[in-house]
């Protein structure tokens, strides 16, 4: 039986997220604030951002307004943040599977209030993991660790 697109989305989301999870399970403590210059995000701060702007697109293909995070709402180490990547990659991946044909075709605002396809919030949701994931790789070699080379694929 062929994939849904709804599945696709999910699969390829969570290919690049369960990478992702798979440096951070190997990352120690110590390594958790690096920067790789200043001012840039940690690689904590890296993995905060991608779980939060992950529920932030599922808010806007809600059609809500999606709330930014508080202040010092970011994880204290990099214990905590692989649990928030793990629970965040369950509930997009969650959301995303049970999206009908008709809701990936659904209009809403986002970003600034512009109105988007669905399938163009998925396909930035995806672009942007593999961005930050991209940058995550490289801080990951300053500090000594070698990433995994292969995203896992279904």
């Amino acid at each position: 039986m062929p994939l849904t697109p709804s599945e696709v989305y999910a699969r390829t989301f969570q290919s690049h997220r369960e990478a992702l999870m798979d440096l951070y399970a190997q990352l120690p403590e110590e390594h958790g604030p690096f920067r790789a210059w200043e001012g840039g995000m940690s690689l904590i701060g890296q993995a905060d951002h991608l779980a939060g702007s992950s529920t932030m697109m599922l808010a806007m293909i809600a059609g809500e307004s999606p709330a930014r995070p508080a202040p010092g709402a970011g994880s204290a180490s990099v214990a905590e943040v692989r649990e928030r990547l793990r629970t965040t990659t369950d509930d997009v991946a969650a959301v995303i599977r049970a999206l009908s044909p008709e809701d990936l075709a659904r209009r809403v605002p986002a970003f600034g209030g512009r109105e988007m396809p669905v399938t163009a919030l998925l396909d930035a949701l995806i672009g942007h993991e593999a961005h930050h994931k991209g940058q995550v790789w490289v801080m990951a070699r300053m500090v000594g660790l070698k990433p995994p080379m292969f995203v896992k694929m279904g």
